[in-house]
């Protein structure tokens, strides 16, 4: 019998037969576990929250992030973003200083990017979820597995989709990806740490606007609507 997983429709079809591995199996029951003993995040019912959506035919830009943030408030399912209210963290703050140098936008006061992915911009973090004020404590646990498997399904399925890969971790992932279908954008991590290291200056969300436009589709409004009803 099929493992029932809460997940946006499109992407439980593309990804089925994930749900049934042995390696699937086992990172629910390490989940349980964790549940049992310590705060995890984001809530059960944001985990998903990249794939819910943003679903898989809408996919047009994939930014890759490595954990959910580890603090309180902080992680609601979408890599780089934070609820409404909670400040925003210093990668963030760097991503919006590089979209106001090339674009003009404000650098906003609000750090929820869901307007982002519902526009098709998918959040996808590598771990799905962590233990609070513990980074990296659900990695290698399985969730790697299943969120390679998702690269490799866009990369197979969809054509000309925008990969923005920020770091070293996210480079990684280039070998997921059939780089004659999609489009490849790298730099330095937007962290304080290697920002100055050409992050800033890369001109991402200008480049991506441009591939996007050349393909006949709509740019992405690269400015979170503080007002939208969230």
């Amino acid at each position: 019998m099929a493992t029932n997983v809460r997940i946006e429709q499109s992407w439980k079809e593309m990804l089925q037969d994930e749900f049934d591995k042995d390696y699937f199996m086992q990172l629910k029951t390490f989940l349980t576990h964790e549940r049992q003993r310590f705060q995890i995040y984001p809530p059960g019912g944001k985990i998903f929250a990249a794939f819910d959506h943003t679903p898989f035919n809408k996919v047009k830009v994939v930014i890759i992030g490595q954990d959910p943030y580890h603090g309180t408030g902080q992680a609601h399912g979408l890599a780089f973003s934070v609820p409404d209210g909670i400040p925003v963290p210093p990668s963030l703050q760097n991503i919006f200083k590089e979209i106001n140098h090339e674009l003009g936008i404000p650098i906003p006061k609000n750090g929820n990017l869901k307007s982002w992915a519902i526009q098709g911009v998918f959040l996808l973090n590598a771990t799905l979820t962590v233990r609070a004020r513990k980074p990296g404590s659900h990695q290698h646990k399985g969730w790697e597995i299943f969120t390679n498997t998702v690269i490799e399904r866009l990369s197979e399925y969809r054509t000309g989709l925008v990969f923005l890969l920020w770091g070293n971790y996210a480079r990684a992932k280039k070998s997921l990806i059939n780089t004659k279908k999609h489009f490849i954008l790298e730099a330095p991590h937007p962290s304080p740490f290697s920002a100055n290291r050409g992050f800033f200056g890369c001109n991402h969300f200008s480049k991506t606007n441009e591939i996007l436009q050349q393909q006949g589709q709509h740019a992405i409004d690269w400015n979170p609507a503080e007002d939208d009803n969230r």
